[in-house]
């Protein structure tokens, strides 16, 4: 590996770790230049586990030391999306990854749409829906999430944002805080089922995961000083973009090729 590649993994993981963090959709990076730079899309797809774990676990301590996350609450959301991820990371190479890419880009605009009409509900959170106990509903929507995050995990984000906001009531800051924890706990079972299948180089995983581990810390430790407002503007953008190249609109890809 050359040290240019190096300088690659790690800058780019910055900006994965920052915006998986905050909202979603990173990864699409991630895979785009594990493939450019030679490894198989199944490959690139294992690799990035490794990072999206590290990632996450440096979020998931930064929120817990500011007081930010429902820990019980997490644990029971992380159960079923958990069980998911394996059914999805199991399915990976069998699934038309070209029809899964146009789907989340079409609930990816819907998504814009809820948060700019109900605004407050992102923004405050409801307190009635978080001291409510799971339902089989959530349940199944949560491993819905899970089999889609172990099949590819670009944009699993958004459905978890979507889910802990609306579903379970709680702000952007604080739902950003579940979210990670949900994605550390399932991306470790997940990232198992690639590593029995051999689809993993963990060379590029670890580097690119100082990066990550940067770019989660950042975001993380200043997410509630910047507030809900200015998360709910950055997932916005961040989905905008993406679904303009779920739907061939721009070609993110190609800008690493």
């Amino acid at each position: 590996m050359t040290s240019l590649q190096i300088i690659a993994l790690i800058v780019s993981g910055v900006f994965v770790g920052f915006i998986n963090t905050l909202a979603g959709g990173g990864t699409i990076i991630s895979l785009s230049l594990f493939m450019f730079m030679g490894l198989p899309a199944d490959v690139a797809n294992g690799t990035n586990r490794i990072a999206v774990i590290l990632q996450n676990l440096t979020s998931v301590t930064t929120f817990r030391q500011q007081k930010l996350l429902d820990t019980r609450k997490a644990w029971w959301l992380a159960i079923p999306t958990t069980i998911g991820s394996i059914v999805g990371a199991q399915l990976s190479v069998e699934i038309d990854e070209a029809t899964f890419r146009k789907a989340i880009g079409l609930v990816m605009i819907m998504m814009v749409f809820f948060i700019l009409t109900k605004p407050n509900k992102w923004l405050k959170g409801q307190e009635h829906l978080q001291l409510k106990k799971i339902s089989w509903v959530q349940i199944l929507i949560f491993f819905g999430i899970g089999v889609y995050g172990g099949f590819v995990q670009v944009g699993v984000g958004y459905f978890l944002l979507a889910a802990i906001v609306l579903g379970a009531g709680y702000d952007l800051v604080k739902a950003n805080a579940i979210k990670v924890f949900i994605v550390l706990i399932y991306t470790i079972f997940a990232l198992g089922v690639f590593i029995l299948n051999d689809k993993v180089n963990w060379q590029f995983g670890l580097i690119h995961a100082i990066g990550n581990i940067i770019g989660a810390f950042v975001a993380s430790r200043y997410a509630n000083a910047w507030g809900a407002n200015f998360i709910r503007w950055f997932i916005i953008v961040i989905i905008i973009i993406s679904s303009a190249d779920l739907f061939g609109i721009i070609d993110i890809r190609g800008m690493f090729s």
